[in-house]
C-alpha cells in the first residue's frame, strides 16, 4: 500500500497533510504549545530519572540533565508569558525533577550547580 494519499502529486508527497498540520498549529494559542512543550519535557525527563513503572530500564541521568535544564530555561523565559494558572504547576513539577535528581546521583551536584538552577537558583530538600 503507498504511504501517498490518492490527491498527493509525484513531485509533492505529502504536502496536502504539511498544510493541514500548519492550519491546525495555527489554531492552537501560544500558551498552550508552551505548556504542552513544558510536560513533554517533564515527563521524558521522568522517563531519564527512572521515575516510571520501568524503573531504571530507561534511566539515564545525563539525559535527564539535559530534560531538566531545557524545561528550567523554557520555564524561566516564558514565565512572564503564561499566567500563574500555568506557570505554578509546572514550576512544582521542575522542583520535583530537580529533587528527583538530586536524589539519584551518586555524586550530588553543589547547590546551585544541579540541572536548571542556573534559571531557578539552588534547590533544597
Amino acid at each position: 500500500m503507498s504511504e501517498t494519499s490518492p490527491s498527493d502529486t509525484p513531485e509533492t508527497p505529502g504536502t496536502n497533510d504539511f498544510d493541514a498540520m500548519t492550519r491546525d498549529i495555527a489554531e492552537v494559542p501560544a500558551v498552550e504549545v508552551i505548556v504542552t512543550v513544558a510536560v513533554n519535557l517533564m515527563s521524558a525527563a521522568a522517563v531519564k530519572l527512572g521515575l516510571t513503572d520501568e524503573g531504571d530500564k530507561y534511566k539515564d541521568l545525563d539525559e535527564a540533565r539535559k530534560l531538566v535544564h531545557a524545561l528550567a530555561g523554557l520555564l524561566d523565559a516564558s514565565t512572564t508569558e503564561i499566567s500563574s494558572f500555568h506557570a505554578a504547576p509546572l514550576r512544582d513539577g521542575l522542583k520535583s525533577l530537580q529533587l528527583a535528581f538530586r536524589e539519584a546521583s551518586i555524586v550530588p551536584d553543589e547547590p546551585g550547580q544541579g540541572p536548571g538552577e542556573k534559571y531557578t537558583g539552588p534547590v533544597y530538600g
